[in-house]
């Protein structure tokens, strides 16, 4: 099981974001107004950003499952956080749309429908496929370096098996594939698609022969991207959702649907 171990309580952060607060406090305010400190407890934030980061990863690698409530004080007791940070990270997630609030339930894991999932690769096979060729014909060196390594560490993540690393590194080699690309509005249209694509990564990648053909796959569009072939770096993207969205779908199609 994936143990959640933030171990730092909100109280002590906010002590110490207090302590801050009261030493940066402006002098010699010459409209003799109120003082109005605007310095922000960034230790508080980053709290947040964790149990964000911790609960999304839990989900990502299938320790929450669709459809499983998510009880803030059990969390609290898992992350080792009080009730703020897990109800900011919460409504987050529900932001990005992988944690839903059910009345007279609470918040849970949100389930994706199968028509739901199929738009959803579509559109990010266009998505991928653009940010291929333009990281291909665009990309720096530097990026196409950092993309090689990217593929080397899903590549050991896929031999050691482990669920936690193979959805880090899958992580990682998105978001090296979206910067190196080098447009930001199709880096944010595909963050947000891959939030929702988390609740079914783990389970394609998990599929019989699934995961030695993704890694296939992937060495694909980094061989196409460093020979500086867009055209192809295009189709090895778009062909890597195909073969995942069919995994995926598949395993939608036996299940009950729901929406």
């Amino acid at each position: 099981m994936l143990l959640l171990d933030c171990l730092l309580s909100d109280n002590l952060f906010a002590q110490g974001s207090s302590t801050e607060i009261d030493g940066g406090r402006a002098r010699g305010n010459v409209f003799g107004m109120n003082e109005m400190n605007l310095r922000i407890p960034r230790q508080a934030a980053t709290l947040r950003l964790l149990v964000e980061d911790r609960i999304r990863e839990a989900i990502a690698s299938g320790h929450f499952r669709p459809g499983q409530r998510l009880v803030e004080r059990e969390l609290c007791e898992q992350i080792g956080v009080g009730r703020t940070s897990v109800r900011e990270a919460l409504r987050q997630l529900e932001a990005e749309g992988l944690v839903v609030t059910v009345p007279h339930r609470g918040p849970e894991v949100s389930s994706i429908t199968f028509d739901e999932a199929r738009q959803l690769y579509e559109v990010r096979a266009l998505l991928e496929g653009f940010a291929g060729r333009a990281f291909a014909e665009q990309g720096s060196d530097a990026a196409i370096r950092d993309l090689k390594e990217a593929v080397a560490g899903f590549k050991q993540a896929a031999r050691n098996g482990d669920r936690a690393q193979l959805v880090a590194a899958k992580t990682r080699f998105y978001s090296v594939l979206m910067e190196g690309a080098g447009n930001i509005f199709v880096k944010q249209s595909l963050t947000m698609l891959h939030n929702r694509i988390t609740l079914l990564r783990f389970t394609s990648m998990t599929q019989q022969g699934r995961l030695d053909d993704s890694v296939a796959e992937i060495e694909a569009i980094h061989d196409a991207i460093a020979a500086r072939d867009g055209a192809r770096a295009e189709q090895a993207c778009r062909h890597h959702i195909a073969m995942a969205a069919k995994v995926a779908l598949a395993v939608l199609e036996r299940e009950p649907r729901r929406g």
